[in-house]
């Protein structure tokens, strides 16, 4: 009698963002989550064009998956998603998720979400088959309910008021982000002259 072998399903999260440009607060998440939740990995995954924000100005895209790159280089539990990216148009969560697992059948993923996100859960483009596709993993944010009727896993992690916007402005204004960008990925964005003109 032949006997039926089956193997452990794969358990990765996804962290999805612009990363325009990747920051402290988006490693420590997701290390945080990964370690946490004991994922075999954590993929950035950078959007094209995020559905929620309105024509967002972001620079190439080759810009932000090399310096992901360079801030993931010495994590090897982080890695890098670039279906957004390779798909082109509006990044919606659930046409991607249907794409990952169609493509990886015996993965189960977990996407994470920002505190501020649980509530806007509802408007999510087909939220409930998405819900059906993965498991949602919360980080709590301060000033925002973890109250949702959808299943929520919630992570602690530490809190940091870091964004994005933020560093684009104060690189703009002439001042240091060390400390708030991995050491390699500063460097890029000096030599590269990016985000000089975000004010």
């Amino acid at each position: 009698m032949e006997s039926i072998r089956t193997s452990p399903r794969k358990q990765v999260g996804i962290l999805g963002g612009t990363f325009n440009p990747v920051h402290i607060a988006h490693l420590i998440t997701a290390d945080q989550v990964g370690k946490a939740l004991g994922l075999e990995t954590v993929a950035l995954m950078p959007s094209n064009q995020p559905p929620h924000q309105d024509e967002k100005k972001t620079i190439d895209a080759s810009h932000r998956l090399q310096m992901l790159e360079l801030a993931l280089a010495d994590n090897p539990l982080l890695t890098i998603e670039p279906i957004e990216l390779q798909r082109a148009g509006k990044s919606y969560t659930y046409d991607t998720m249907k794409l990952l697992t169609e493509q990886n059948p015996d993965t189960d993923y977990y996407f994470i979400i920002g505190g501020d996100m649980v509530e806007y859960l509802p408007k999510w483009y087909k939220i409930d088959e998405l819900m059906q596709m993965v498991n949602f993993v919360g980080v709590r944010r301060p000033n925002y309910a973890t109250e949702t009727p959808y299943p929520i896993i919630w992570i602690d992690v530490p809190l940091m008021d870091v964004s994005s916007t933020q560093l684009r402005k104060k690189i703009a204004q002439g001042c240091s982000v060390n400390y708030l960008v991995p050491p390699n990925v500063v460097n890029y964005i000096q030599e590269k002259g990016l985000y000089l003109d975000e004010l």
